[in-house]
């Protein structure tokens, strides 16, 4: 092996390292997210509101939009991304509205 061949393993090493911190902050990240959400689902059941807040997602949507351009995303990617949460979220407040039912 040449040194810029071992240079080059190191360097993915490193970032193949911080790949993994980063998915690890992702994961409890979205844990830390959706016990929130669970709570705003609960609160909904108990109180007779919608499942969904279209305002509020709308809100959120183009909040992320602005945070991605900041940090060099691709907005559509973020939007997309947002609105798989968005739904997920939604589903669960059904499913708590029904149990409440």
């Amino acid at each position: 092996m040449t040194d810029a061949t071992i240079r080059a393993a190191e360097l993915l090493s490193d970032h193949r390292a911080s790949i993994d911190r980063l998915d690890a902050i992702l994961v409890y990240t979205l844990g830390e997210r959706f016990k929130h959400t669970q709570a705003v689902g609960r609160l909904k059941a108990e109180h007779g509101l919608p499942p969904a807040d279209p305002a509020r997602e709308a809100d959120q949507i183009a909040r992320l939009e602005q945070l991605a351009l900041a940090a060099d995303l691709d907005p559509e990617f973020a939007k997309k991304f947002l609105n798989f949460i968005i739904q997920e979220v939604i589903q669960h407040h059904k499913l708590h509205q029904t149990e409440g039912a």
